[in-house]
């Protein structure tokens, strides 16, 4: 009997510490790369990362291998545009009236333009992918 009690109770103190540590490191900032906790900022209904309160763009829900929109919350698999690691919805490319797209975060700014070049502003460093060729050019001031 004691056996089965202390059998249960390592059984029960596991599934906790797996419960209890599942949050962390479940999503991807497809940014970043980054694991980190999102939460929705109850003032713009963005999805925020918790830690340091920025808007996440698009993450990854790697337990339910899903996709999210951090500006809605919603699930767009299928929906990710990406160019040498640049990542983009691609209904924020359809919503605009040049189909082209822009996103600032702080001190990094992203411009995808309707001709599929991009240009990156994180900090002093600068980066421009050409849409046709990939070719990157990167300055740093």
């Amino acid at each position: 009997m004691k056996k089965n009690f202390v059998l249960l109770a390592a059984i029960c103190f596991g599934l906790c510490w797996t419960a209890c540590s599942d949050t962390k490191g479940r999503y991807v900032d497809l940014r970043t790369g980054e694991k980190i906790e999102v939460e929705k900022d109850p003032q713009t209904g963005i999805w925020v990362d918790a830690t340091t309160k920025k808007p996440v763009y698009i993450y990854v829900d790697t337990k339910n291998n899903d996709t999210i929109y951090g500006k809605t919350g919603a699930v767009i698999n299928g929906r990710v545009v990406t160019r040498d690691n640049v990542y983009w919805y691609d209904a924020d490319l359809d919503n605009t009236s040049n189909n082209s797209f822009e996103t600032k975060s702080g001190d990094y700014k992203m411009e995808v333009e309707k001709d599929g070049d991009v240009k990156i502003k994180n900090g002093d460093q600068k980066i421009k992918i050409d849409g046709e060729t990939g070719e990157k050019k990167v300055k740093n001031d």
